[in-house]
């Protein structure tokens, strides 16, 4: 799997954890972008159009389930994965039920957040094979 050329976008309302997050998986060798903005997400995303999404659900402007729903009704972006994020570990279920393909609880473990990063990455970098 090669992490060149593969971008995620973090949309997050707090700016130490994109920070964090964002020096992280450009070591890591993905090209990162984010937003802070819930409410401007979705347009971000058909904007920037990356291969994964990190997506808070707790987010200034709109919340994330809404946004994940949006982008799952969207012909343009529904295909990319979107992993959300929050501190509220019991929120999981809303998270699935909105759309979401992962869900990860604050505070998480790097490695855990790469390892879920990559399994969505890989999946893209598997040609269907034509029977």
């Amino acid at each position: 799997m090669s992490k060149k050329n593969k971008k995620i976008m973090i949309a997050d309302d707090d700016p130490g954890i994109v920070d964090a997050v964002e020096m992280l998986l450009e070591f890591e060798g993905y090209d990162v972008v984010s937003t802070l903005d819930g409410s401007a997400a979705l347009s971000d995303l058909k904007e920037q159009h990356p291969d994964l999404l990190l997506l808070d659900i707790w987010m200034s402007g709109e919340d994330g389930r809404d946004i994940c729903k949006k982008i799952k009704l969207d012909d343009a972006v529904k295909d990319i994965p979107v992993i959300m994020v929050s501190a509220s570990r019991d929120i999981s279920k809303s998270a699935m039920e909105a759309g979401a393909d992962d869900f990860l609880a604050k505070p998480f473990e790097m490695d855990e957040l790469l390892n879920k990063i990559a399994r969505y990455i890989e999946k893209q970098d598997v040609p269907d094979l034509e029977i």
